[in-house]
């Protein structure tokens, strides 16, 4: 698993907004969820976790645990082949 969002989120959906390359992020029953099939902490597309940058609640979206940029980035090429990754 990547990243996971803890209860402490108050569902702003700032970090959805973000996700918007893998969509692993979505509006669940009580907070955001991420989908750990579709989360690469932004490995393939940015320098950094845009959804952590942009959470306004410290500590709320944490590594569970945290995976290496080499298993990030398998994720990614599954989920967009024949992609180049940035």
């Amino acid at each position: 698993m990547a990243y996971k969002i803890t209860d402490d989120c108050i569902s702003c959906g700032a970090c959805e907004a973000e996700c918007d390359v893998n969509n692993a992020i979505s509006e669940g029953d009580t907070t955001y969820v991420i989908d750990a099939s579709k989360c690469t902490e932004c490995v393939g597309n940015y320098d950094s976790a845009k959804c952590t940058e942009v959470c306004p609640i410290d500590d709320t979206i944490v590594n569970d645990p945290k995976e290496s940029n080499e298993v990030l980035l398998e994720r990614w090429k599954k989920l967009h082949p024949g992609e180049t990754p940035k």
